[in-house]
């Protein structure tokens, strides 16, 4: 005879179960507890080997092992990331389809496209800040100049004839030389390429004389000597480039440019799981393997608040319309 549950156990499951109901609770509380129980996927809406996409290979993989569930990255490059983005807001707010964002797509786009099938502050929920893309100046390996004051002295006696690669038409890198150039005054004529590592490519190649550039993205060719790092774009110097001025020492005074990378959920995402999510992405960056991996790439761990990095995302859409519409920078 198969043993059964006693009157009192099964008086004790059903009063439980009906406070479950009564509160509302039941069907959500079990998937929250449950959560993760398949793997979670990861949409990147840029090319691999970007900066993001190397910093959330990073950080995913950590927390996939802390969580017992694999993250799956899923890259979707196309259209300045306004494809990737749109596949996460699509998808259901169930903690299982996450996106890993640029600042960028964040704030750039919003300011650079006539119609936006999603709205960032809408259609999104913040998880965490997960690091800061520190940035640099780069040209072929056998370029002459040596610093930015050179590289705009080159400019300057050839007024349109310099070239400038980006990652596609309002992307990070366009607008960071856009403003460089407004700044500076100089004429450069813009090659748009359909992501960041394929333009860090032409300068290699020769198709176009120079990019800005996140150095997570640029790492391996500096390293290959396939290009030349003249300055990077951070107030300090970089430890890791210690003997590369900032382009503010070395020839614009005060320019400084970095983008960040973030992980945003669907909207109607659980506070529960989104908390979990927050939590994780903090418990990996504390890990100093994940720390010593994404500073060799040229990327600073954060990691915050879902409050704060909303709070971080208003401030710079704001900012970020006001140097679009001054520099006149458009996505066409």
């Amino acid at each position: 005879m198969k043993n059964r549950p006693n009157f009192l156990t099964r008086k004790l499951i059903h009063a439980a179960a009906l406070c479950a109901v009564g509160l509302g609770l039941a069907p959500s509380l079990l998937a929250q507890n449950a959560y993760p129980n398949k793997p979670i996927r990861l949409v990147v809406p840029l090319a691999a080997g970007s900066a993001v996409d190397n910093a959330a290979r990073i950080v995913a993989h950590k927390m996939g092992q802390n969580m017992g569930q694999s993250f799956v990255i899923e890259n979707q490059p196309g259209a300045s990331g306004l494809i990737g983005a749109s596949t996460v807001a699509k998808a259901a707010p169930d903690g299982y389809t996450l996106g890993g964002f640029n600042d960028s797509i964040m704030t750039m786009l919003p300011h650079l496209q006539a119609k936006m099938p999603w709205d960032i502050l809408k259609d999104f929920e913040p998880v965490s800040l997960v690091a800061t893309v520190e940035w640099g100046l780069v040209l072929p390996i056998d370029a002459p100049e040596h610093t930015a004051a050179d590289f705009i002295a080159t400019a300057r006696k050839a007024p349109g004839k310099i070239n400038y690669g980006s990652g596609g038409n309002g992307s990070p890198q366009h607008i960071a030389m856009a403003l460089f150039a407004a700044q500076t005054g100089l004429q450069m004529t813009h090659v748009p390429y359909k992501g960041a590592t394929q333009a860090a490519m032409g300068v290699a190649g020769k198709e176009v004389q120079a990019a800005f550039q996140g150095i997570a993205t640029v790492n391996a060719l500096l390293k290959a000597n396939k290009l030349k790092l003249i300055g990077v774009t951070t107030a300090k110097r970089l430890p890791q480039f210690a003997d590369v001025p900032t382009v503010s020492e070395s020839g614009l005074p005060g320019f400084e440019f970095n983008s960040w990378f973030a992980m945003l959920a669907p909207a109607g995402t659980p506070k529960a799981i989104v908390n979990t999510l927050q939590a994780e992405v903090v418990k990996a960056l504390a890990d100093p393997e994940v720390q010593s991996k994404l500073m060799a790439q040229g990327l600073s761990p954060r990691g915050s608040t879902p409050e704060a990095l909303g709070k971080a995302m208003r401030a710079q859409l704001a900012r970020y319309g006001e140097l679009i519409k001054a520099a006149n920078i458009t996505a066409d």
